[in-house]
């Protein structure tokens, strides 16, 4: 036997490996990087196992400010300032015959900026962050499967690329698999996938397109079509613009019925598009499509006994407001504060799980809410499109809306008079715009707004709040 780290490893046969790590995270993304990243400099053994080499491929290039304050725990900011990423400072809508610009200099933002990035160099950088920092990371390592004896998560089974197969045991997983979810989808089928948001996207690359002049520089573009859906343009520092289709499912298979192909279908919606038009005027489409769809799902428990779902493996939302690696990297912050305070004993596990599912749970329906809104309040003018970006009655069952609504809006006369239409009095609430903002997009109530990291006791999610110094804990509001 040969230990390393406090890690058994065995020196059988190579279809024979078994070991032992603290904490075992399944996937190398965002969610898997700052969950590793931030026990790993707490000194807890870690390791990390990632399916892919990188760089691999992904989508969700555009980043919200919210970001930067976990990279700044995260001790990462510079290494992702540093790489030459367009600055986005802001983001450029025309919806519904509206065109207004949201600059992210506004008083009460978390940053005055953050990035259009190539998530696999994004990605990348994030993982060999993780590696300096002293998580053991493994690429071209696939979990294959937990092993939950007695109900909990306690054997990983893995598999390399050239043949080793091996377990390893742990005292906490973080599953951060994606949407592949290892665990929660494969083999707890606790995936819910929505009713609402049943969207199909078809996006692809273009060289030579001309910036918007009205823009804030390095924003995102978001246009609505006036039928059915809406496109994404983000330019990225390698000269291209991530072009992508959104609209309902039924939309895009009749009208992939009707021109007989998805090329032609995204082109046909183009067309439809002036104001993207004119920025793809005299561009070049670089990439063939790559397409997506029923992508819009959450999990009945973001946690359990051994185990935290991260990331796209607890849930995904919508790409209208760009809020998938923000939750990625939420979701592994929280998730590390959690199980750093059980392994120190500040705090027990059962009391951690109820923290991270409220904290998570408070996060992805706030803006669960926020994106159903701006569908709602800007809605184009095709009924079909804007019913089918609804919640449905059985999207609602879980939902906690009550305390959404108290996290929302205050005000006790407002929550009596939600009884029973909860859902709708948010949305009228949210159409009104905060004090100092114009009626355009969401006035001011804005992802930032409503994703605060739970620092202080008034922020408690489940009677604890989130320590960051001198590294993420969880403390007692007691």
């Amino acid at each position: 036997m040969q230990k390393r780290k406090g890690v058994i490893l065995s020196t059988h046969l190579e279809r024979d490996v078994r070991e032992r790590t603290q904490v075992l995270i399944a996937g190398g993304g965002p969610a898997g990087t700052t969950a590793a990243t931030l026990l790993a400099q707490q000194g807890f053994d870690v390791v990390l196992l990632e399916r892919e080499r990188f760089p691999r491929y992904h989508i969700g290039e555009s980043l919200l400010p919210s970001l930067l304050p976990i990279l700044d725990i995260m001790n990462a900011r510079d290494v992702v300032e540093r790489h030459g990423f367009i600055r986005k400072t802001g983001a450029f809508y025309g919806w519904s015959g509206q065109e207004w610009a949201l600059r992210f200099d506004d008083p009460g933002r978390p940053a005055t900026h953050s990035f259009q990035v190539i998530r696999s160099q994004f990605d990348q950088l994030l993982l060999e962050h993780a590696r300096h920092q002293g998580a053991d990371v493994r690429e071209e390592t696939r979990v294959r499967h937990i092993a939950t004896p007695g109900g909990r998560a306690r054997t990983a089974s893995w598999s390399t690329k050239d043949g080793r197969e091996g377990e390893m045991d742990f005292t906490y997983l973080v599953d951060a698999s994606g949407r592949a979810g290892v665990l929660g989808a494969h083999q707890l089928g606790t995936r819910r996938v929505h009713d609402v948001f049943r969207n199909v996207a078809a996006w692809g690359y273009w060289h030579g397109a001309t910036p918007l002049p009205e823009a804030p520089e390095g924003s995102i573009g978001v246009f609505s079509l006036p039928d059915h859906g809406w496109f994404w343009a983000i330019p990225l520092h390698d000269g291209t613009l991530s072009v992508g289709l959104v609209t309902d499912k039924r939309s895009f298979n009749q009208a992939r019925d009707k021109h007989g192909s998805i090329d032609a279908v995204y082109h046909e919606a183009l067309a439809q598009c002036p104001l993207l038009a004119r920025v793809l005027d005299g561009a070049q489409q670089t990439s063939a499509l790559k397409i997506e769809s029923d992508y819009s799902y959450t999990s009945d428990a973001f946690c359990g006994p051994g185990y935290y779902l991260a990331g796209d493996a607890a849930c995904f939302l919508d790409p209208l407001l760009s809020t998938g690696v923000h939750l990625a990297m939420y979701s592994g912050l929280l998730s590390a504060a959690a199980i750093a305070a059980v392994l120190r004993g500040e705090v027990d596990e059962s009391a951690a799980r109820r923290f991270y599912q409220t904290a998570y749970q408070n996060a992805y329906e706030r803006l669960l809410i926020l994106v159903g809104a701006f569908y709602r309040i800007h809605d184009g003018r095709d009924a079909y499109f804007r019913q089918a970006q609804a919640l449905s009655h059985r999207d609602q069952r879980g939902l906690r809306l009550h305390e959404s609504f108290l996290n929302i809006v205050t005000g006790a006369e407002d929550l009596h008079d939600a009884q029973g239409k909860t859902l709708d009095l948010l949305y009228e609430k949210l159409r009104s715009p905060l004090d100092g903002h114009r009626p355009h997009g969401l006035g001011g109530h804005g992802t930032s707004h409503m994703l605060p990291l739970p620092t202080t006791p008034d922020q408690a999610a489940a009677g604890l709040y989130l320590a960051l110094t001198p590294h993420p804990t969880l403390r007692s509001t007691h």
